[in-house]
């Protein structure tokens, strides 16, 4: 007679399966805080008490039809602990006596054959992997469970909230919060290319509008460059007005001036100016003297 499962074992298996298979629909573990998910552990916890009082009474009528010795292995092997029996049973080797009773009667070239039983591990994962297959296919074709398309603009359109969020709720960035960063470099020149480049060519040399990357500027209202591009930016220029107030009028935010400002004291800081024989226009205004950031 096999000894069986402890009924506390088969509540952990069927927690476990359970959030398994919660999580395989909801796609979160939001579940765990439903009532319904406790409530289903609870019906599933007393349905396995019941399935163990049931298996102990057939346990017992089947004892009571042992034999003596039968009666006296068994009684034995229950007082082995359950998870010594597993390990046994899944790697322990038979004994010669054994091995002669479970031998197949044919062979090859010296080579026998033993009629030995499955480990129940295996069969366990075997069973377990063939339901969740058929729970995995059943749930591909007929939800929108693991459809990697529906996924992405789920995630997309939660992304793209979680940004809105984060601009109302950050501070709009102004003359006095921004800060010259290198790493908005690359996203200010692609905003200076929209907003800039039309009078000041994409590489700041000037055109229309003077020349960035020289030392020369008509207008000096700030000490420092990235602050006095901020200013401009956001104000416009009192002596021209092709140079609008971009920020004022709400054509762009404080924290894309931060980044256009972080492009022009890279090009004009960092790189070496566009001079007029590479394209670039002629030095306007007095020359700068900026202090460092």
């Amino acid at each position: 007679m096999k000894q069986r499962t402890p009924v506390v074992i088969n509540i952990l298996i069927i927690v476990v399966l359970l959030v398994i298979f919660y999580y395989l629909f909801v796609q979160s573990y939001q579940f765990l805080s439903s009532p319904y998910f406790w409530g289903t552990v609870i019906i599933a916890g007393i349905l396995a008490y019941i399935h163990g009082a049931i298996g102990d009474l057939v346990e017992n009528n089947k004892f009571k039809k042992l034999s003596p010795e039968e009666k006296a292995a068994y009684l034995a092997e229950k007082k082995v602990p359950y998870f010594k029996r597993l390990y046994n049973a899944a790697f322990k080797k038979q004994s010669a006596a054994e091995e002669k009773d479970i031998l197949i009667d044919h062979g090859f070239d010296g080579i026998m054959e033993l009629d030995n039983q499955l480990p129940k591990w295996w069969v366990g994962l075997f069973y377990f992997g063939t339901a969740f297959c058929i729970l995995y296919v059943a749930a591909y074709s007929f939800t929108d469970f693991a459809h990697p398309i529906n996924e992405y603009e789920q995630e997309y359109k939660e992304q793209i909230a979680a940004i809105d969020i984060y601009n109302k709720t950050q501070p709009p960035v102004t003359i006095e919060t921004a800060k010259y960063s290198a790493d908005n470099i690359a996203e200010g020149k692609e905003l200076f290319k929209t907003n800039c480049a039309s009078c000041h060519k994409e590489d700041g040399g000037g055109g229309i509008g003077p020349n960035l990357t020289d030392k020369f500027w008509i207008n000096q209202p700030e000490k420092t460059l990235f602050k006095n591009v901020f200013h401009m930016d956001w104000n416009g220029s009192p002596n021209n007005p092709a140079m609008r107030a971009f920020g004022k009028n709400g054509e762009v935010s404080g924290a894309e001036i931060e980044k256009i400002a972080a492009y022009v004291y890279h090009i004009n800081q960092e790189l070496p100016p566009v001079t007029e024989a590479q394209g670039g226009a002629a030095p306007q205004g007095t020359e700068a003297h900026w202090e460092k950031e």
